[in-house]
């Protein structure tokens, strides 16, 4: 499980003063769920996942990933995650096969459990047509197939995807977001950031709603609609972005 407490980092600016990216952010996420982190450019989500990551230290607040702490031990925390970014990386030189089978040795697996792993995850992300081509010249959906299973090779029990399905087809889309499905009844916690509203709908059991940095309402769906008044996501957040503070409070 996850828990976020009162998660805040600034960053220096060239005046002398500092920008607040992210201020006071809390929520938690249970085994079997997936989250939804939701907000506009600048909301301050990224910034969320990869101090949860333990790639980037807050300036102030902690969290738990399975009882440990991002702050005291960084490292036990990145061996409980499996973490997808936008700027995932991957050798052009290999394909995705030898990349995944290099990735398990690095996590400390040997050989033959290593191309077992591999395996599992080409099958399950329906990789077997590209498994073999080099990196470099597979399309931007095949790579980004290739970036989540590297992210997985070690079986994390929790994953931290941020936009895995940013300007994919259809098809592959659907790969990814059942992959996700399928892994949160394993029994995972996932924690996935959108901009894609109507997959969130689909996807999540709960959200939470940024905004400069802040988290404005967090709940299930029925509960930000309820706290809105309206019915569509995309008009739930809206709602929520323009609503006075003292009215969301009064709500909460």
């Amino acid at each position: 499980m996850i828990v976020a407490r009162n998660l805040t980092k600034e960053f220096p600016q060239p005046d002398g003063g500092v920008k607040r990216a992210v201020a006071d952010v809390c929520f938690s996420i249970e085994a079997g769920e997936i989250y939804g982190l939701l907000g506009p450019n600048g909301a301050g989500k990224t910034t969320t996942l990869r101090m949860l990551s333990g790639m980037m230290a807050p300036t102030a607040g902690d969290a738990l990933l399975n009882g440990h702490n991002i702050v005291d031990d960084a490292q036990a925390v990145k061996n409980q995650i499996g973490f997808l970014t936008a700027n995932t990386g991957l050798y052009a030189r290999l394909t995705p096969r030898e990349t995944l089978v290099f990735f398990c040795e690095m996590y400390g697996i040997e050989r033959g459990r290593a191309e077992a792993r591999a395996e599992e995850l080409i099958n399950w992300l329906e990789m077997r047509d590209f498994a073999d081509l080099r990196c470099g010249a597979l399309s931007t959906g095949q790579k980004q197939r290739t970036s989540i299973a590297r992210s997985l090779v070690a079986d994390p029990p929790i994953l931290i995807m941020d936009e895995p399905t940013l300007g994919l087809d259809v098809l592959t889309n659907r790969i990814i977001l059942d992959f996700i499905r399928r892994e949160r009844t394993l029994g995972k916690t996932v924690l996935l950031s959108t901009h894609y509203l109507d997959e969130a709908e689909a996807m999540c059991t709960r959200m939470g709603l940024l905004h400069n940095g802040k988290m404005i309402a967090e709940g299930s769906l029925s509960h930000l609609q309820e706290l809105s008044g309206r019915t569509k996501l995309t008009d739930v957040f809206l709602t929520l972005v323009q609503a006075p503070p003292t009215l969301l409070a009064a709500q909460d």
